[in-house]
């Protein structure tokens, strides 16, 4: 996975450094596809099945590929962020998640520009460039940063984001919208941010993420305490204490 990785960023790099030359379409409101993005993920299917032959895909692009191993797959983003990557903003990532048996049992988010690649596998902890982390130990709310992603141009969970999030801001340091979950996960993982919720995500975008955050010490669950994030597209990731406390504030949003 991290071979893979470093082979398509190299290509990615060049790419956004030469953001004029890309042709762009539009496959939906605000949700841009380049051809970046596309040879991306050839590159990350093409340098993965050569290492990992039968094994499926669950691509962002390309959809669902049948593997001849039906215990393994790979659920795949080639590029978390495209609307920063479209903008010039050096904020996205890769990242690779492995299912076996329905259960994510490594994961990688890499960010090409920043060269700082953040893996985990389960039960074996999880790492940035080598050096172990571990999710921030802060429990006051006052304290905390929180990231988020915000509903746009008419996406559904617009009202009840508005509502979580002026709830979050009366009591914490503030919250940060980057652009990108699979970072903003990753990020919770070393510490950076204390906390991260959202709305709506695909399985690609919190694949590899969440079991960077459970193997660096966090709780991660859905937005009702479960743990069907990839079915159900919402997640909340924290430090035990405050994942009790955040997702109480939550639900109490809602009523």
């Amino acid at each position: 996975m991290i071979a893979a990785a470093r082979k398509a960023g190299r290509r990615l790099i060049r790419d956004f450094g030469e953001l004029e030359n890309l042709q762009v379409s539009r496959k939906g409101p605000a949700d841009f596809v380049t051809t970046a993005d596309e040879r991306t993920e050839q590159i990350l299917v093409q340098e993965l099945s050569v290492a990992r032959p039968g094994y499926g895909f669950l691509l962002e692009e390309a959809g669902s590929i049948e593997g001849s191993d039906k215990t393994h797959r790979f659920i795949i983003d080639p590029i978390d962020g495209t609307t920063n990557f479209m903008h010039g903003v050096p904020h996205f990532a890769i990242s690779i998640g492995l299912e076996r048996e329905s259960t994510i049992v490594s994961a990688l988010v890499f960010n090409p520009v920043t060269d700082e690649m953040f893996v985990a596998e389960r039960g074996h902890g999880a790492f940035l460039n080598d050096k172990r982390l571990r999710v921030a130990a802060r429990h006051n709310l006052a304290d905390i940063i929180v990231a988020s992603g915000a509903p746009f141009l008419g996406k559904e969970g617009r009202n009840e984001f508005l509502k979580e999030i002026d709830v979050i801001l009366a009591a914490t340091s503030g919250i940060r919208r980057f652009g990108s979950a699979a970072l903003d996960l990753a990020w919770v993982a070393t510490g950076r941010f204390d906390a991260f919720w959202e709305r709506k995500l695909q399985p690609w975008d919190i694949a590899a993420g969440q079991l960077l955050v459970r193997e660096a010490g966090g709780m991660v669950s859905d937005l009702t305490g479960q743990e069907q994030m990839l079915q159900s597209g919402d997640i909340l990731t924290a430090n035990d204490t405050l994942h009790r406390t955040l997702l109480a504030m939550i639900r109490e949003a809602g009523k």
